[in-house]
């Protein structure tokens, strides 16, 4: 969940007075799963509307043999449960994320990707990579989500399922890493906190 592309931005060499700014490479994370469980939550909200409709039929045979398909075990309720978290994907990464916002911001700070002109030519390789790296984010997600339904069809019990598959292993794991995160984030400030003592000491040792 946390895997990124890492695109290379330089920022020109700017003098000011006797110092010189920039001119050094740095990088744009472009994470694989922008839109995290969210596509899932969308793709659920969607699937649950041809379920309640077809609840208020209960006496009608076709209703009835149409309802089956939309049973949370059956491959067609998998499929177009896939195909929807895989539009929601794109749908979540193009609001999430814009390309353009991120060139001209750029642009503004003198930074350019080596080999790109900057502008709309920037904009269009951002754009191009996001959008490669966003299908197997999307199949990912879409494994994921399904992966208790297949459970249940080779013998699990639905509640072992649900619970160490789909939406709440990803969010497990997103609780997880953010915490191991954060916690890697202390120790590094803990650290730079007492190296700053130290160095305060030594300077008043040696004043």
């Amino acid at each position: 969940t946390q895997g990124t592309r890492r695109v290379p931005v330089q920022y020109a060499k700017r003098v000011v007075g006797r110092k010189v700014y920039g001119g050094v490479t740095q990088y744009i994370p472009i994470r694989v799963n922008t839109a995290g469980v969210m596509p899932i939550i969308f793709a659920q909200s969607i699937m649950f509307v041809p379920q309640t409709i077809l609840t208020f039929f209960p006496e009608n045979e076709f209703m009835q043999s149409i309802a089956s398909y939309f049973s949370y075990t059956s491959f067609v309720y998998s499929f177009f449960y896939a195909i929807m978290i895989v539009f929601f994907t794109y749908f979540y990464t193009a609001i999430a994320f814009n390309p353009k916002d991120v060139a001209d911001n750029m642009k503004k700070q003198g930074g350019f990707i080596p080999g790109i002109r900057p502008g709309q030519h920037t904009a269009d390789f951002i754009d191009n990579i996001l959008t490669k790296i966003t299908l197997p984010g999307s199949i990912f997600l879409a494994i994921i989500a399904i992966l208790p339904a297949f459970m249940v069809r080779f013998g699990i019990s639905s509640s072992f399922a649900s619970f160490f598959g789909g939406t709440s292993l990803l969010i497990i794991v997103g609780v997880v890493l953010e915490t191991l995160q954060q916690i890697e984030s202390q120790l590094v400030m803990r650290h730079y906190d007492g190296f700053m003592k130290t160095g305060r000491l030594k300077s008043r040792r040696y004043s």
